[in-house]
């Protein structure tokens, strides 16, 4: 079985896909926006709030899809950006929210209202190249679940595999699954199309994941935890 054959999500089996990573190469920059996408007010106000944290980045490394979800493809994600950290990567999702033109009826919310992220400790990686991309992988998996099979995420609930295969590259880390926070370094974003809020996906042990039971003991983890950046070499805290 292979890793996110299966999720739990507080606590109830979810059936997921695999989280394979992206097929697309990555690019130069964010890609331009076609002419049918001409106005990419939703994607702008997300590269303007993390060029805020990150000024001068303004060509992160980029994963952008081949073919798209509304034409067809399997990624829901247009793409995915990674911010250099410092010592950690930063990844952020464009395509749960509506990053070109209003479509909802919701004035107030843009699309589900939220984008992934994820902080990845850098280490020295074997392939670091194959780590970054096998984050994009689960960052389309959860995104999936959200488009197939309408699971809207919400801060301190936990993803579960039910599996001790690591959620990393090679699958040899600890961590195999994931608690939600709200991304205590971006902001929420007013923008054309409606609210964006920026939620956080943290890698955790089995161990750690079995002893969550609602939202008050994700929250009491992440506490414990004292950091929001993933490692794959740290040690339970549970």
């Amino acid at each position: 079985m292979g890793i996110f054959d299966k999720l739990f999500k507080k606590g109830e089996l979810k059936e997921g896909p695999k989280a394979e990573p992206m097929t697309a190469p990555e690019q130069a920059k964010a890609p331009e926006p076609q002419a049918e996408e001409a106005q990419a007010v939703g994607w702008d106000a997300i590269e303007k709030e993390f060029l805020r944290i990150y000024p001068g980045q303004t060509n992160p490394k980029h994963y952008g899809t081949i073919i798209k979800w509304i034409m067809g493809g399997d990624d829901p994600l247009d793409g995915i950006s990674v911010y250099d950290g410092g010592d950690f990567w930063h990844f952020v999702s464009f395509g749960l929210t509506e990053i070109y033109e209003k479509e909802c009826e919701d004035p107030d919310i843009s699309g589900y209202g939220y984008e992934l992220t994820f902080k990845l400790k850098k280490n020295q990686f074997e392939d670091e190249e194959a780590e970054i991309r096998c984050i994009c992988g689960i960052l389309q998996m959860v995104a999936r679940m959200v488009f197939k099979n309408g699971d809207v995420f919400q801060p301190f609930e936990y993803l579960y595999t039910g599996q001790t295969e690591g959620i990393d590259a090679y699958r040899k880390s600890n961590l195999t699954g994931f608690i939600t926070i709200k991304d205590p370094t971006v902001e929420t974003i007013d923008t054309p199309n409606g609210k964006v809020e920026f939620l956080e996906l943290i890698g955790m042990t089995d161990a750690e994941l079995k002893t969550l039971s609602d939202r008050a003991s994700v929250e009491a983890l992440y506490n414990k935890l004292q950091s929001d950046v993933t490692d794959y070499h740290r040690e339970s805290v549970a």
